[in-house]
Parts: C-alpha cells; structure tokens; sequence
C-alpha cells in the first residue's frame, strides 16, 4: 500500500465517499445537528427520524471512520431505537472471521460508552428531548447495530 492510501482502491481517507466512508474526517457532531435542524426546517414533512438515522451514521462516520451502509429510526413515545446495517472495518472483520466476535463486540461496546456523551446531546438536540438513558448492542450474522434510547416524557401540553 502507498503513503497516504487506506487500502480502499487507492484512494486517500480524504478522497472517499459515500459509500460507508468518511469523507470528512473533521466533521463536528453540532455540524449534525445544525444540518438536521436547518433539513426540518426548510422541509417540516422531513421526517425527525431520518435526522435521527442520518445523525447517528454520521457520528459513526466520524469515529470509526466508517458508517453503516443503512440506518433506520424508529420513534414511538419516549423510546427511540436505530438500526444500523453494514458498517464494520477491515480490522473488526477480520477479528470475525478468526471467530473473535466477542473482541469486537467489547471493543464496540465500550467505545460506544465513551462516544455516548456526544451522542446524546447531538440526537437530544433532534429529538427536542432529552435522553434520559442509551444502550447499544452489535450482532455480526448480518452485521447490525441497536442504539436504544429512553427520552424523557414529552409534555403534555405540546
């Protein structure tokens, strides 16, 4: 592999693009929340749970320098849940087919936990909710992610 390529049909990091790939490895997570609000805004019929599904494959974009190839968001009371499809680096797929998926599910899984401050205030600024709690889960046959979140009751009065 050359200097400054990733392995991905010579491209640099900088140069990939939409396909699961981090084009912009400088995004900032209120970025995300600026351009959902500014897409709900100009179209009221865009649906917040887009936002929320768009939001959330991009902070994976961001931080592991690959997205999900699929997301959806599912909203129902004060429960959110995204499922994202796809999505795994080189590195973890490799670690899965020598049969060390409970490595990455660990690795995942914590690195969630330290990502989850930033998270939560990106889809609680979606959402116009705050969360109240999150978990997240992996499986690898197909390869998903579950974020689940509990926001707090809505008022009664909107």
């Amino acid at each position: 592999m050359s200097a400054g390529t990733d392995g991905h049909e010579g491209r640099t990091h900088e140069e990939r693009d939409g396909k699961g790939e981090l084009k912009d490895e400088n995004l900032d997570p209120q970025e995300l929340i600026d351009a959902a609000a500014d897409a709900v805004a100009q179209d009221p019929a865009r649906s917040v749970k887009a936002e929320v599904a768009k939001a959330m494959v991009g902070l994976h974009k961001r931080f592991y320098g690959k997205g999900p190839e699929r997301a959806r968001a599912f909203i129902h009371d004060e429960y959110v849940f995204v499922v994202m499809e796809g999505g795994l680096t080189q590195s973890e797929e490799t670690l899965i087919a020598a049969g060390k998926e409970e490595l990455v599910r660990s690795y995942r899984l914590e690195f969630q936990a330290t990502m989850a401050p930033t998270a939560l205030e990106a889809l609680s600024e979606i959402v116009g909710r705050r969360v109240l709690d999150y978990h997240s889960q992996i499986v690898f046959h197909p390869p998903r992610i579950f974020e689940i979140l509990v926001l707090e009751p809505a008022d009664p009065a909107d």
